[in-house]
């Protein structure tokens, strides 16, 4: 199981795709992932479903499923992400819906993004932002139910023990880019505290949807 070995740019052909984009949102993907056709439809699909295995699996035979993943995306995040960024750059793992302390609370992005630095000082991986409550996650949710921007960015706050140096460019990095509400919403809290900031987001994948079916990750 792969994927690219490098970033493609959302675009204007697939930017409708996630409706809380705006055309100067710089956000990169790397896979496909077709929402409601389940784990079994594509090698992104399953690698995103282990992936994102929920805590309470842990200690089963179906752990090390969600372990490779790991692996395998920062191993592809490594590939991708060349030349290693300069100084002032943070990768900022989007807060999961868990909050810290949570028996469900999953650090799988800052896992991921720590095993893909080629050694200790390549890359400045930062949870610089913080969600202290737990909530249920937004996929759970009917379409119709799901959180703008504005409220999810309610539940963020920066973790100030982390903020020195200040970043002059910030990573957001995320499994799954949707509709795009989550990446405004840890945008708009980043950027009421890093005003001179540049945002950018990187995507383990985009969700591409499927006429023929429903649903979403």
């Amino acid at each position: 199981m792969s994927l690219p070995d490098r970033f493609t740019l959302v675009d204007e052909l697939t930017r409708a795709d996630h409706r809380w984009l705006i055309s100067e949102d710089r956000c990169y993907f790397l896979g496909e992932y077709v929402a409601g056709r389940g784990f079994a439809y594509s090698s992104t699909n399953s690698l995103i479903s282990n992936f994102k295995k929920s805590m309470s699996r842990q200690g089963r035979p179906e752990w090390k499923y969600k372990e490779d993943a790991i692996d395998t995306i920062a191993t592809a995040f490594r590939r991708a992400v060349v030349p290693v960024p300069p100084e002032g750059h943070a990768f900022v793992p989007m807060p999961p819906s868990k909050a810290p302390g949570d028996p469900l609370y999953d650090d799988r992005l800052t896992r991921m993004l720590r095993v893909a630095r080629p050694d200790d000082q390549a890359w400045n991986v930062s949870e610089l932002l913080v969600q202290d409550e737990s909530t249920v996650p937004a996929h759970e949710k009917p379409t119709g139910m799901r959180p703008r921007p504005r409220e999810i960015a309610q539940r963020y706050r920066i973790e100030e023990t982390r903020s020195t140096p200040e970043p002059t460019v910030i990573v957001i990095v995320d499994d799954v880019l949707t509709t795009g509400a989550h990446f405004a919403a840890a945008k708009l809290v980043l950027l009421s505290r890093f005003r001179r900031a540049s945002i950018e987001g990187l995507f383990v994948a985009r969700c591409a949807h499927d006429h023929d079916s429903q649903g979403s990750v």
